[in-house]
């Protein structure tokens, strides 16, 4: 018997990998309905290669019957509707930035915390991370369990995807205009500066402390999910890439560790492919990753500079495990080990 599954968001860039991962994966549903706002509803939305869904109204629609709610419309939305999903006795899975933080909501990155599902239970909904936590912790988790991360610093360069569909329309016509003499700015809406050849070193509001939202998340989310006694800095930079994130990560360990055993536990580890040869070409960019489940791990060394140090070269597709990938497989664990029928 399988499970009635709304997707909140199905026709944003991660809505629309949710549907396809979900067909890719044969999650166990029975009915999948896709939800947006008004403006899509009628609308048609490919489930696989074979179903077409008919968007309907998120404003009206009545979550009586639902088991699970795969959530990513946008943080306001979600606050809204979410819990009316839950009253109405569905788990939500939400991709926004809205419960992440919230004490009774549990904050999950399968490879690394799954066991914090099991606290859906006082909120009825789980907390999928930010996209550039998600990579990072997928990468450091089994380093972690070797010799005990104490420092990290992490400096990202992200895809203009994670600001969604208008932000990579704006890198597209920025880039198409600059080649016929138009001046970047009029094709500036989303960045606040030009993203075409350019890097941004800003993503999210700014906080009183200098730092970006997007910064103090890396902060917090690596504490809550990995270890809170964990040191973070984070700088983020959105740069000219349509689709996939990279991750410059600097760690300072408590326990000794060298490069081979880095290596070693990551091949090893859930989620993630190791391509560390050190030679032209023996790494993965974000070129390559794109529509790939994978966190790819290159450019493995010691970092002489500090006692017990390592860098790593990380890089994910941030529409599929940085968002939609990881929140179906928290779905998938829910069922597993949670919603059996």
């Amino acid at each position: 018997m399988g499970y009635t599954v709304a997707v909140m968001g199905a026709t944003g860039n991660v809505g629309r990998e949710v549907l396809n991962i979900m067909s890719e994966r044969n999650f166990p549903a029975d009915e999948v309905i896709a939800l947006a706002s008004k403006r899509s509803v009628g609308s048609e939305i490919s489930y696989g290669e074979d179903d077409i869904l008919k968007v309907e109204n998120l404003a009206t629609f009545d979550f009586n019957g639902v088991d699970i709610v795969l959530s990513s419309p946008g943080a306001s939305v979600s606050a809204e509707f979410s819990p009316k999903a839950v009253a109405a006795g569905a788990v939500v899975i939400d991709n926004t930035s809205h419960y992440r933080m919230d004490p009774d909501v549990p904050l999950v990155v399968p490879e690394v915390n799954p066991q914090a599902i099991g606290k859906y239970k006082k909120k009825g909904i789980i907390a999928n991370p930010n996209c550039s936590t998600i990579q990072m912790l997928v990468a450091l988790k089994p380093l972690h369990d070797l010799a005990k991360i104490e420092r990290i610093v992490v400096a990202t360069y992200q895809s203009v995807s994670g600001s969604g569909k208008e932000a990579m329309d704006e890198l597209f016509n920025q880039t198409r205009g600059i080649f016929v003499n138009e001046p970047a700015s009029s094709n500036r809406q989303v960045f606040s500066k030009q993203i075409a050849f350019n890097t941004i070193p800003h993503i999210d509001k700014f906080m009183d402390d200098g730092q970006t939202k997007e910064e103090w998340k890396m902060v917090v989310e690596t504490k809550k999910i990995l270890d809170p006694k964990i040191k973070v800095t984070a700088s983020c930079v959105r740069v000219p890439v349509f689709i996939g994130h990279a991750e410059a990560v600097n760690i300072e360990f408590a326990n000794p560790i060298s490069d081979d055993e880095a290596r070693v536990a990551l091949q090893n580890a859930p989620g993630v492919i190791v391509v560390d040869h050190r030679t032209d070409e023996g790494y993965v960019t974000q070129a390559e990753c794109a529509g790939e489940d994978a966190v790819y791990v290159s450019r493995i060394r010691s970092d002489p500079t500090i006692d017990n140090g390592l860098n790593l070269w990380v890089v994910s597709d941030n529409l599929r495990k940085g968002a939609a990938l990881n929140t179906v497989q928290i779905a998938e664990e829910l069922i597993k080990n949670y919603l059996k029928k």
